[in-house]
Formats: structure tokens, C-alpha cells, sequence
């Protein structure tokens, strides 16, 4: 175990950033000077858990981040302050609801079956104007602006200070791009242990914000920031090894059957299985705001594609599917969005794979069509949710999905989000004037 007095010595840290994620995805943190954590690390920095977005009370007890050192990260653009991940406590038992511990309780339910979960993610992100307003370069016009060199190179500063910071970091960042809207772009690291992930994933829109803002920028990971444009998707690569990390799970021994012939084994079958099984219900954590049915059920974007699933259906190399199976041993789910929890991301596709596991979930039949020009031709496949609520209704519906993720994590994740329904749906909007104040 590192400990963080001793890395703030020899690193010349004179901050640290206590952190945790709420159920909205919020990052929540505290500033605690060097001298004073190593209390912090053994009790955890106090938190009132009502005043982020947790179903608490006001008269709940004091919740404790309890920093995990195994996740320290010391700031590239300000070295004097460190990052660390923290675990929720209250009265000395872990906090259910809290997105960390949800995911480390379904980690730790795989290893028990033999599994162990290695994941990669795909996060985009706009840079717009300070007022989050406007695209921030306004010579990025082109119709099919994605590779678009000389756009990418007039944010070289930003994207390159970026890469430079992962590099430094170690986490193998292997390619950056300019992607399918005006003003988006997409930087892609090695995939790793699904609690790793999640915890680079989080620090990683963390300071994507913070060095756009260093550059007099505005970065956004909302899923469809700019209508007409293709949204900001957070797509997933998932594969399941065995405990050593070394044998791939996943990875067909045989090449028989549909699942086989692309490259998965029975075993990788069942737990696609179970992602398709529970896909409805899949969206209200993967796809969790108002904004994101902006993108999923989005009409063809000026790109000429959204890049965006509507109906539950899998292939082999195709993007026009909610899950594709580009190589042999691995999956890419394409319906998350950039408004994802790192961390409920990583819990939902485990406990949804793991739940196809114990039931031997039949992932379906795969279909090898374009989905944008010919979906209409697929028959029996569930569509994605319309809206929130509709995610909200498939999520309360899915008794086994939320079992997995937990009664009380479930409980009080579907209580915030309706609330969240119930405020957008009592906001008076300019739409409902201009179509109904003359009737």
C-alpha cells in the first residue's frame, strides 16, 4: 500500500484531491493539505453525502472518502497537487449506492467465478467556446470532418498537452483523432483491469476540462451538445480473461457457430448474451441523461450517419450495431454516451455479462446488414429506449439486472433519476411556446 505522506515527500505534493463520484457522474472532491493526510488516509475526508447527488438526507452521518493510494495521481499541469480515488464509507460500512464500491463488488463477484474483466473505452469530447456555445474553432466547417488533419492540427496545443499527460502517466495512449462533428475529438489509451479503467476514465474527463479550460476553452462530454452533429458516444471494449490475466476467456477455441466465427467463445456468447438481454434496461445507466435520446434516436446527422445504435442487435466488424465483435476474444458495445458514470459503466456491462454467464443468455442472431440503411428489414429486435423515462420504466422492470447491481444502489439510483425526469418535464420550454401558444 503506498502511502500518501511518504509519495507527498518524495514527489513534492503539497495537495491532495480526495475524490468520489457521485450517482449522476458528479466528481466530487476535497483539498486537503499534505500534513494532514495521513489521518485522511486512514479515517477519510468528511462529506456531507445529501449535498452531491446521493439519495442521503440531511440528518445522514458524515460520509468518509476513504482514499484508495493505489490511485494516486499527481497532476502533470500542477504537480503540486495529487488526485486519488476514494471509497465511500459511513459508520464503518461501505456506502451501497456509491458508483466505486458498486463496481468493486461485481469485480470481486467475477473473481469468484474465475473472471476477470479487461476493458477499454473510447471517450469523446467537443472544445467549444468558454459559453459552451459555439464549435471553439470556427474554420471547422467540413461537411465530413472526421481524420480532418489540418482541423485536428489547429488543436494540436490541447490535444498533444493531453497525450503528453497520459504519456507521462503511463497508460499507453496509442492514437488521437479528430472524429465525426465539427469541434469533436476522440484520444484512445490501452485497455486494463475494468476498475483501473474506470478510474483512468475519470481522471481523464478531468483533466480534459482542465487543460481545455487552461487554453481558454470549454470541454464537453454531453452526449448531443450541438444539434445536427453526431453526439458523444463512449464506446466499450470488453473482454474476460482468467484470474492470472493471461488466458482470454473469451476467445472462441473452435470458430463454430455465429459467435465462434467472429472470434468468441461459448462462454464469451453467454456474457454478450446477457448484454443484449438486459440491453433496455442496460441504457438508463449507459445512456443516464434527458440529452442522451438526443443521440441514440437521433434522424442522420450532417456526417451522414449519428454512429449511434437505436435497436438491440449484434455483428461481426460493423459500426452500424449496438455491439460489434471486431477481433477474435473481445466485444465493442457501442450504446454509452459521454455522460456515462466511469464507474457504473464498468459495474453495468459486468453484472449484465455476468448474469448472461449463469443463465446461458442466447446473445440472438447476428445480422451482418447496414443497420442505418436496412434496419428496417430486422424483425424481433428490441428497440432501444425513446427517452429517459421509458430507460427509467426497462431499468424498474429488469429484476435481475438490478439484483446484480444491488437493491440499494438500484433503489436509490432510480429514485434520482426520476427526479431528474420530474424536473425536466416540469421546465417551461421556448418549444412548447412557439407550438401552442396560438392554439
Amino acid at each position: 500500500m503506498t502511502d500518501l505522506a511518504a509519495f507527498a515527500k518524495e514527489k513534492g505534493v503539497k495537495y491532495f484531491m480526495i475524490s468520489y463520484t457521485d450517482l449522476f457522474g458528479g466528481q466530487r472532491a476535497k483539498l486537503v493539505p499534505a500534513q494532514a493526510i495521513a489521518d485522511m488516509q486512514e479515517d477519510g475526508a468528511g462529506f456531507a453525502g445529501f449535498a452531491t447527488w446521493l439519495d442521503m438526507t440531511p440528518a445522514h452521518p458524515d460520509m468518509l472518502a476513504v482514499p484508495d493510494p493505489a490511485t494516486a495521481i499527481q497532476l502533470p499541469w500542477k504537480p503540486e497537487v495529487a488526485w486519488v480515488a476514494a471509497n465511500c464509507v459511513m459508520e464503518d460500512a461501505e456506502v451501497a449506492q456509491a458508483p466505486r464500491n458498486v463496481l468493486r463488488r461485481l469485480i470481486a463477484e467475477a473473481a469468484e467465478a474465475g473472471l476477470r474483466v479487461k476493458t477499454g473505452i473510447e471517450a469523446e469530447f467537443f472544445l467549444l467556446t468558454p459559453e459552451g456555445d459555439k464549435i471553439s474553432d470556427p474554420a471547422d466547417t467540413a461537411a465530413k470532418p472526421c481524420y480532418d488533419q489540418q482541423a485536428v492540427m489547429r488543436r494540436y496545443d490541447v490535444i498533444s498537452e493531453i497525450c503528453d499527460y497520459m504519456l507521462e502517466l503511463g497508460w499507453g495512449p496509442y492514437q488521437n483523432d479528430h472524429e465525426d462533428a465539427n469541434g469533436q475529438f476522440e484520444m484512445n489509451w490501452e485497455f486494463a483491469d475494468a476498475l483501473v479503467t474506470a478510474d483512468r476514465h475519470s481522471f481523464f474527463k478531468f483533466m480534459v476540462k482542465s487543460v481545455a479550460e487552461k487554453h481558454g476553452l470549454r470541454a464537453t462530454f454531453m452526449p448531443k451538445p450541438i444539434e445536427g452533429l453526431t453526439g458523444n458516444g463512449c464506446h466499450a471494449h470488453v473482454s474476460v480473461w482468467d484470474l492470472d490475466g493471461k488466458t482470454n476467456a473469451f476467445a472462441s477455441k473452435d470458430g463454430t457457430g455465429q459467435t465462434g466465427e467472429v472470434g468468441l467463445s461459448e462462454q464469451g456468447a453467454h456474457f454478450l448474451g446477457g448484454i443484449m438481454k438486459h440491453a433496455e434496461a442496460l441504457a438508463a445507466i449507459t445512456n443516464p441523461t434527458v440529452n442522451s435520446y438526443k443521440r441514440i434516436n437521433a434522424p442522420r446527422t450532417m456526417s451522414g450517419a449519428t454512429w449511434a445504435p437505436n435497436t438491440v442487435t449484434w455483428t461481426g466488424n460493423n459500426r452500424t450495431h449496438m455491439v460489434r465483435v471486431p477481433g477474435p476474444g473481445r466485444f465493442e458495445l457501442r450504446l454509452p454516451d459521454g455522460a456515462v458514470n466511469p464507474y457504473l459503466l464498468q459495474a453495468v456491462i459486468i453484472a449484465a455479462g455476468l448474469s448472461g454467464i449463469r443463465s446461458k443468455a442466447d446473445p440472438g442472431p447476428r445480422y451482418d446488414i447496414d443497420m442505418y440503411a436496412e434496419g428496417h428489414k430486422v424483425e424481433g429486435a428490441p428497440k432501444l429506449p425513446l427517452n429517459l423515462l421509458d430507460a427509467i420504466r426497462s431499468f424498474d422492470a429488469d429484476a435481475g439486472l438490478k439484483e446484480m447491481m444491488g437493491a440499494e444502489f438500484s433503489a436509490s439510483y432510480m429514485k434520482m433519476k426520476m427526479q431528474e425526469w420530474n424536473s425536466f418535464v416540469s421546465h417551461f420550454s421556448h418549444w412548447e411556446r412557439e407550438n401552442t401558444l396560438d392554439i
